[in-house]
């Protein structure tokens, strides 16, 4: 690319130089040619003058009269009627020369000839500078062809490497401009594309956290329904009803990937709907029953029955399910889920009988990667992401004992 910028400028001076000089010597020759014949006329003139003024005088005429208006190189020759021809000055050798010639009124006959050997040296010297001008112009053309070709590879050299930087995927922008326009445009759709890049694959991989997250405690139920199943083979009702549980928590898993799913698609996706809040309570009662009777702790059930909320059933389930699951991580003791009215809201309250929640901690446990048991992090923060989608919202409303609070809208067909 560099060579081409180089040679198309310098073609374009070299084109240039030739259409300027060209004409311009041309003109120039014309002209100094011309201003050596006018001096020759000029000097006949002169030494007609003042052979006629000698003549009207009735004074000789010879060489030393109008010797003073002979130049070096020039040669006068003066012709009277009934007398000698006198001359003054060195006759100029070769065939081409510059002539004059006048005549007076009284006969004579002045010619005035000059050797064309100033004149062509007065012409190389001319065509001499022209033509340092001309390798001056196209040396000042070469430099600056060099210049403009770096200034303008460069940035695209840059470009390259940004756009390879993002295929490789490393999309930071770069933030370079470049003071050409075209060129700062491409910069800026690259460092746009680049932070797109970015934010989708934040978006990617804070969508694989989450879905590792929360699948893991269906699976982890689902593992347990069919290893129940396993274990009580001989007993056909009891391997139905856990066979029942163990397609429940299919449909939940589904029911996650597809929440996941939509809330990274749009996250306001309007999916809410009035639904039983017994019937997900239920199901995290019979989902976390056997687990917390392994650990040796008991789910109470506390406060109001029988109310209807607007969200979806299985966000809210999904929310309870990682705030029990938080608890049993966590906590200690008794897990309570309390059911009350707050205004126009429901909520649903989970507490523990651990020591709580570090007060260093505070609010920022819903924060990702902030977790004070070494945990990943990721679980309250998914939880009030879920909770805010669904049109509700997820609090921490004590540090000691524990209690994180699901406001949802109370449905208004109560």
């Amino acid at each position: 690319m560099k060579r081409r910028m180089i040679n198309s400028l310098l073609g374009v001076v070299l084109v240039v130089v030739v259409v300027f000089c060209v004409p311009l010597a041309l003109v120039e020759k014309r002209t100094i040619v011309n201003s050596a014949r006018d001096r020759v006329d000029a000097t006949a003139v002169r030494v007609l003058a003042l052979v006629e003024s000698r003549i009207n005088a009735n004074e000789a005429v010879n060489g030393h009269s109008f010797e003073s208006q002979v130049t070096d190189g020039s040669y006068v020759e003066v012709q009277l009627p009934g007398q000698d021809v006198v001359s003054a000055g060195e006759r100029p050798a070769g065939n081409q020369l510059l002539k004059a010639a006048e005549r007076g009124s009284s006969g004579a006959i002045v010619t005035v000839e000059q050797s064309r050997e100033d004149v062509d040296h007065e012409v190389a010297n001319m065509l001499l500078l022209l033509g340092v001008v001309a390798l001056l112009a196209i040396q000042a053309a070469v430099a600056l062809a060099v210049r403009q070709a770096k200034r303008l590879a460069r940035p695209l050299t840059d470009l390259a490497e940004t756009a390879e930087r993002l295929g490789s995927g490393d999309p930071r922008p770069r933030d370079r401009r470049y003071g050409v326009p075209e060129l700062d445009r491409v910069a800026e759709v690259l460092d746009t594309s680049a932070e797109r890049i970015a934010r989708m694959l934040t978006a990617e991989r804070r969508l694989a956290a989450d879905a590792s997250h929360q699948l893991r405690t269906p699976l982890t139920a689902l593992s347990m329904r069919l290893e129940e199943i396993t274990a009580v083979a001989e007993d056909p009702e009891t391997v139905k009803e856990e066979a029942t549980i163990a397609l429940q928590q299919v449909e939940r898993l589904t029911d996650v990937v597809q929440r996941l799913l939509t809330t990274q698609r749009d996250p306001r996706s309007p999916t809410a709907v009035a639904f039983d809040l017994d019937e997900v309570i239920k199901q995290q009662v019979e989902e976390w029953g056997p687990t917390l009777r392994e650990k040796g702790r008991l789910l109470s059930l506390e406060g109001l029955h029988g109310v209807t909320v607007v969200g979806t059933p299985g966000t809210v389930a999904q929310v309870l399910a990682t705030l029990i699951e938080n608890s049993l991580m966590h906590g200690a003791g008794t897990i309570t889920l309390r059911v009350r009215p707050s205004g126009t809201s429901v909520v649903v309250e989970v507490q523990d009988q651990g020591q709580g929640v570090p007060p260093d901690l505070g609010n920022r446990v819903f924060e990702r990667a902030v977790s004070g048991r070494n945990s990943t992090g990721i679980g309250l923060a998914v939880a009030r992401d879920l909770a805010e989608a669904d049109g509700g919202r997820l609090e921490l409303l004590s540090l000691r004992p524990p209690v994180f609070a699901l406001f949802l809208g109370r449905s208004h067909a109560e």
